[in-house]
């Protein structure tokens, strides 16, 4: 694994949306968060443009990417807001730039796609945490989740505990492995394509929002016929926004649909960390050493910087 090199105060960070079009006003609030930090800020070219649901057209956002990477006076680079479209461009991605300049890439949410496609195709360690227009811009960002971003500037270890929220036992066990995953609903779209998540011995991550139950069970079941679930060391669960029954009165519930795929595996899994679509929202790097205990009810992650 490459791990890009911490932050340093003065230090740029660039802004890309390689998925959605981003609320402007969210994001222009957003930016003094960062210069706060005592980062400049670059906003790639096309932030601002729209193509129908997508923030420009598949080669704009992708020059966007490139040049950010490509870009030696930028030391990191932050999303405004995810939605759809990575997927769009992953197979057009010049990993190899990525690998010969690799800095901090920061995101959540339609982002699972580059997160998993970058570390399977260059060995990047990457940062799942919350994005400039989706989060940080928006009146209720919290200080817990701001402080997530201090990982950036130091190598620390990550330590969840109950302290942070309740924690679930699904099933009883220990596991290390490398923390890998993300949105549930862009893993499932992944399988059988060249970036399809890999989760051999590794620490399994995924959540999602808007998902009612039966969707959750599609995609879980889609995790098991894949054999991904088989193949995962543990799996984390985090936060599953607003996945209540929808459209009928009968329905199993999000816990029942868990249990029914994950209480049977002979390995850790644990539910209820704030992580995904949440406030506070835990940023963790993706791609890092991670151990797993239900015993203790704890996650602790190696830095995701050297």
């Amino acid at each position: 694994m490459i791990y890009p090199n911490r932050l340093q105060p003065g230090q740029t960070v660039g802004v890309i949306a390689p998925a959605s079009p981003p609320d402007l006003n969210h994001l222009q609030r957003a930016i003094p968060f960062l210069n706060e930090l005592g980062l400049h800020v670059k906003v790639a070219p096309h932030v601002s443009c729209t193509y129908g649901y997508l923030a420009g057209t598949d080669e704009q956002r992708l020059n966007d990417l490139h040049m950010m990477f490509a870009d030696r006076d930028v030391d990191a680079i932050i999303c405004a807001g995810g939605g759809y479209g990575t997927g769009r461009i992953a197979d057009s991605i010049d990993y190899k730039l990525i690998k010969k300049h690799p800095k901090i890439f920061w995101g959540y949410s339609d982002l699972t796609y580059l997160h998993t496609a970058i570390r399977q195709n260059s060995g990047l360690v990457t940062f799942h945490g919350p994005m400039l227009s989706s989060d940080i811009g928006k009146d209720d960002f919290d200080d817990f989740s701001k402080s997530m971003f201090h990982q950036l500037f130091q190598p620390v270890t990550l330590n969840y505990t109950q302290d942070i929220s309740p924690l679930h036992v699904i099933s009883e066990g220990e596991a290390e492995g490398r923390l890998v995953g993300g949105n549930l609903s862009l893993l499932v779209n992944s399988i059988g394509s060249d970036y399809e998540l890999n989760t051999k011995n590794k620490l399994l991550f995924i959540e999602d929002i808007g998902e009612e139950p039966y969707r959750i069970d599609s995609f879980l079941s889609q995790l098991q016929l894949s054999g991904k679930l088989e193949d995962a060391a543990g799996i984390v669960i985090g936060d599953f926004k607003d996945s209540q029954p929808k459209k009928r009165n009968e329905s199993l519930s999000l816990e029942q649909v868990l249990h029914h795929y994950l209480a049977h595996l002979e390995k850790p899994v644990v539910s209820g960390f704030k992580i995904g679509h949440c406030l506070p929202h835990f940023a963790i790097p993706l791609g890092t050493k991670a151990r797993l205990s239900s015993f203790s009810k704890t996650l602790v992650i190696q830095p995701g910087v050297s």
